[in-house]
């Protein structure tokens, strides 16, 4: 039976995950129009557009994918280290975008986001031993991050 704690904890958990999209936001918001369009783009590269929807849709999927690893309940070890990988990853995901954007360091952001890959992999790991739905709807997370992997390098290459 879902309760009214657990509405409001899912709530919770959405908006923590956006948050990190809002961080981002601010961040690139400036540099886009000013770096980032003077920037010679790879092959695939998407346009500018298609971003702020697809990591909407993907904050939102973490945040739905942490409460359900959060009703397993906090008291227990696994879940506690589970959830504290998931802010470390969702903090890495802000910090890429300060580094490549506020920053207008490729290179640095290069190196930021395969820390992110690794932090995302190991909660996936954790949240598929406490729950495999939650792990499963990271999987389109992982995915969009390893094409952005592709994107930061081939910028920091070409540029």
């Amino acid at each position: 039976m879902v309760k009214t704690k657990d509405y409001i904890a899912l709530f919770a958990a959405i908006a923590i995950s956006e948050s990190a999209g809002l961080i981002g936001s601010a961040s690139s918001i400036q540099s886009i129009p000013i770096w980032y369009t003077t920037l010679t783009k790879p092959p695939l590269n998407p346009p500018g557009w298609v971003f702020g929807p697809v990591w909407t849709l993907l904050y939102a999927i973490m945040g739905i994918a942490a409460f359900m690893v959060w009703r397993k309940g906090t008291q227990h070890r696994a879940v506690k280290n589970a959830l504290t990988v998931f802010g470390l990853q969702l903090v890495l995901n802000a910090l890429w975008s300060v580094i490549f954007f506020g920053f207008r360091s490729p290179a640095a952001a290069l190196i930021e986001i395969i820390a992110l890959w690794i932090a995302i992999v190991w909660t996936i790991i954790l949240f598929y031993k406490i729950s495999r739905p939650a792990a499963w709807l990271l999987l389109p997370y992982i995915l969009w991050v390893s094409f952005a992997v592709y994107l930061t390098a081939a910028v920091w290459y070409l540029n």
